[in-house]
């Protein structure tokens, strides 16, 4: 169990959030920055950005965009940040935040994450997905300095970004009772501070009243949320409270499919499915999944049972040191079933 916790210095999510960046980061002291930049966003955001941190009286070292998740390629970038760099900012989507993560790891630097979609906690997360020799692999990175997320940018993203983010923040619920079988079996060892701050997290998100899944109160208490699962995972030391059996098919759905959907409709799938398997709370997540258009859009992604299938029986060797519910031949033998007879995958998938 760790001994202490680190939790972001900065936090901020609402609209015009982008705005105000240069004024939050002034308040915490920084005075000379790095921005890296997913594909295009400097046209977007670039004057928005440096015209706020130069009115704070920051000075932007380098900035540049980003494209890479190479491990190769991230060292060489921490290698080259220029000296008196005092922190590192990503504004971007999955890819970059995960190479500014890292980089700012490797030199010990504190790290501001700017999400500009929703689409998975990974902004919030200690971790950096990156490629290692050809393969996607989970590096272990600190949690964020400062997150700033903008909800008018997160509502101009394509909406498969918010379904994505949905999908995810949804996998607490299977996530949270894999970890509580797990210790139950006697594997591991249960946080319960960890369990209720993602608990928390999960429960205050599918209970937000909204219209459509772009109004604001629905964006922030999905992005607040999301945060809130990083948090959960900087107390356990580890991604169990939000990170199981769910994960592990989509995890193997990105091993063997040539185009794997975002990383959140799988799991978000793959959270229904267990969440019928685990017979715990698969009313309340089909009723989210129906009323948000979670569902309507999966369906027309093409996603095939046979895939789903294949990733059941592969689940176990992702994550060998867990013991989720698909770590058991029944439970998988149960999910394989489901997958083939449940009347709600059979709408989904093909």
């Amino acid at each position: 169990m760790k001994e202490s916790i680190a939790i972001p210095a900065i936090l901020k999510v609402g609209k015009g959030a982008l705005k105000g960046i240069g004024g939050y980061l002034k308040e915490v002291g920084f005075g000379q920055v790095v921005i890296y930049f997913g594909n295009g966003l400097i046209d977007l955001f670039g004057m928005e950005v440096m015209k706020s941190l130069k009115d704070a009286g920051i000075s932007v070292l380098e900035y540049r965009e980003l494209d890479t998740v190479d491990i190769d390629d991230i060292i060489r970038l921490a290698l080259i940040l220029p000296g008196g760099t005092q922190a590192v900012i990503s504004i971007g989507g999955g890819k970059v935040i995960d190479a500014g993560k890292y980089a700012a790891f490797l030199k010990n630097l504190p790290f501001i994450s700017v999400p500009t979609s929703s689409s998975s906690d990974g902004f919030s997360s200690a971790s950096a997905s990156l490629t290692v020799k050809g393969r996607r692999s989970s590096m272990p990175a600190k949690l964020a300095y400062g997150i700033i997320v903008d909800t008018e940018v997160i509502r101009t993203a394509p909406e498969k970004f918010i379904y994505s983010g949905i999908g995810d923040m949804l996998s607490k619920i299977t996530a949270i009772y894999d970890w509580i079988y797990e210790t139950d079996c006697g594997y591991g060892e249960l946080n319960d501070f960890a369990v209720m701050i993602a608990k928390k997290a999960v429960n205050s998100f599918v209970r937000t009243p909204y219209e459509t899944i772009k109004d604001e109160l629905f964006l922030k208490e999905l992005l607040d949320s999301l945060a809130m699962s990083g948090i959960a995972n900087e107390i356990a030391g580890s991604s169990a409270p939000t990170s199981g059996s769910e994960h592990l098919i989509s995890h193997a759905l990105d091993k063997f499919l040539e185009n794997p959907q975002l990383h959140g409709v799988q799991v978000g799938i793959a959270t229904y499915l267990m969440s019928r398997v685990q017979d715990h709370r698969y009313v309340r997540v089909n009723t989210v999944l129906t009323d948000t258009g979670f569902w309507n859009y999966a369906a027309g992604l093409g996603m095939r049972k046979e895939d789903f299938i294949r990733a059941i029986d592969m689940a176990p060797s992702i994550k060998p040191n867990r013991h989720t519910y698909l770590h058991e031949e029944k439970y998988r033998d149960l999910a394989k079933k489901l997958v083939l007879a449940d009347p709600v995958l059979n709408k989904v998938l093909v």
